[in-house]
């Protein structure tokens, strides 16, 4: 039974990582010379993500910020996900919703990218977020479920994991996020 689980979700894995991430080799590193232009003309990452997706936008932008692999100097990069104090704040004026869109209003610039983390659907606060973003000018992103259904304003950039396993999905997105932070290190460090 335990073998079987193991064996099960090892395949799972091996399904979704190996033809999805071979098929988007030029999505990825397109995305990917994105940020490292981004990151040279001095505009910033913001990373957004809700419920467990909160998780992985927090270490992917601790990566960008301190390192992934080697010893450089830190990449502007912030995730919109871990303000407890302003998330009560809005829950208690029946605000949350607004949880990154008001963090961007007050933080980004049209040099800016928004990469929004979700999982089979977007919440209203991802939502605000991808419509502020949009305004302000930022260019937008979106690591989520194939099957994930999307309203104005669509993301610049659409990138969808062939899975509605919750477990698959968030490892899909933590592999998409380290590839992304690595091609960009590489870009910019030579590495």
């Amino acid at each position: 039974m335990i073998e079987d689980k193991i064996n099960s979700a090892v395949a799972q894995q091996q399904a979704l990582l190996d033809p999805f991430f071979m098929a988007h080799q030029e999505v990825l590193a397109g995305f990917a010379a994105h940020l490292t232009a981004t990151f040279q003309n001095g505009g910033r990452l913001f990373l957004a993500g809700s419920g467990p997706f909160a998780a992985i936008a927090g270490l992917l932008g601790q990566q960008f910020l301190h390192r992934q692999t080697l010893e450089r100097p830190p990449l502007p990069a912030m995730a919109l996900t871990h303000d407890a104090g302003l998330a009560t704040f809005l829950a208690a004026e029946e605000q949350s919703s607004q949880l990154f869109s008001r963090q961007l209003r007050a933080l980004a610039n049209d040099q800016d990218t928004l990469l929004l983390l979700a999982g089979t659907n977007l919440c209203p606060a991802d939502r605000e977020a991808l419509a502020s973003a949009r305004q302000i000018g930022c260019r937008t992103a979106l690591i989520c479920a194939a099957h994930t259904e999307l309203a104005d304003p669509v993301p610049d950039l659409v990138l969808r994991l062939p899975t509605d396993s919750l477990p698959r999905l968030l490892e899909g997105t933590l592999f998409a996020g380290h590839l992304l932070c690595s091609l960009v290190e590489g870009d910019l460090f030579g590495v």
